[in-house]
């Protein structure tokens, strides 16, 4: 059975807990804070069990069983052939952790880390083991939404980049390879380029927040959950994608002629955005839309599984 070690358990290490879990993978658990490992266990447990309750995963006791908490990080490691970190997102914070890792971990497992943003040669070049490390960004959260991109630095090897694409796809996530460093990878950046245009369509004054969300809840979004953007556009024009860009590219150049800058997420205007959206949700409130979040999430992904199958 395959072992991997989660470094981090957090809520994105206890998410690939249950994702390689329930693929049948052995994993440890650890945190540098006392206690949180073992914590997490009953989370790892419940959110199996969630899981479940959608048909997303067959056995949850089973898959709960092969997760445990290590004691320390060299315990984590042993016997893995696969590591998955998910320590604080900061450039200080992964060199030290993954000089750790590089350190201990058996040669030929593959250090992975979860980073949103910081490109993996900020933090590996000095590494002896660096050709074996990469960035592997899930999306939150990672056991309903299967995203991973692969990032390399430019010394991870293409036979790295090819195990960690295998061994994503065999636990049932949707790996990409993102072929050169970028800050923010392809997913931050698309959304980043999503936002900036939302908060100047609301900042300006042409669209309340709520409805610009129903845009893309009910517009877009409906689409975009099942095709992505250039699939989108081949079918929004007869001759598909060249035909689409003959009909409609000089409305989008008049667009990005003037783009939205860097000030749309300055204080004045995020204090405009705030004001628009109205009362802030609390911790409880925001726990509890979480909860909902996943359970939308869940069914989306039931329905997604079902009909993968049909097709």
């Amino acid at each position: 059975m395959p072992r991997v070690a989660i470094i981090g358990s957090g809520l994105i290490g206890r998410a690939w807990a249950m994702v390689f879990a329930r693929a049948g993978w052995e994993a440890a658990l650890y945190d540098a804070v006392e206690g949180v490992a073992d914590k997490a266990l009953d989370l790892v447990a419940e959110g199996l069990n969630e899981l479940a309750d959608h048909g997303l995963v067959d056995d949850p006791k089973g898959s709960a069983a092969r997760v445990r908490a290590a004691k320390s990080i060299a315990d984590a490691l042993d016997g893995a052939s696969y590591v998955q970190e998910n320590v604080p997102e900061t450039v200080e914070a992964k060199r030290a952790i993954f000089a750790e890792l590089d350190a201990l971990a058996s040669p030929d497992a593959i250090l992975a880390s979860s980073t949103s943003a910081i490109v993996a040669s900020l933090f590996t070049e000095n590494l002896a083991g660096r050709a074996r490390c990469l960035v592997a960004h899930p999306v939150n959260p990672p056991h309903l939404v299967p995203i991973v991109e692969l990032v390399g630095a430019p010394w991870t090897t293409p036979e790295t980049i090819a195990r960690a694409k295998q061994v994503y796809e065999q636990i049932k996530q949707v790996p990409i390879v993102v072929r050169r460093e970028i800050e923010g990878f392809i997913l931050n950046r698309l959304q980043g380029a999503l936002l900036a245009e939302a908060f100047r369509l609301v900042g300006e004054g042409y669209v309340s927040p709520q409805d610009l969300d129903k845009t893309i809840k009910d517009g877009l979004g409906l689409r975009w959950s099942f095709m992505g953007p250039f699939a989108t556009i081949e079918l929004n024009a007869p001759g598909g994608i060249a035909d689409y860009c003959a009909r409609y590219t000089a409305f989008y150049k008049r667009l990005q002629a003037k783009p939205a800058g860097v000030e749309v997420f300055e204080d004045a205007n995020i204090a405009t955005i705030l004001r628009e959206w109205g009362k802030q949700a609390g911790p409880e409130e925001l726990a509890a839309l979480t909860r909902w979040r996943d359970q939308r999430l869940a069914a989306l992904a039931a329905h997604k599984k079902e009909q993968r199958a049909s097709d």
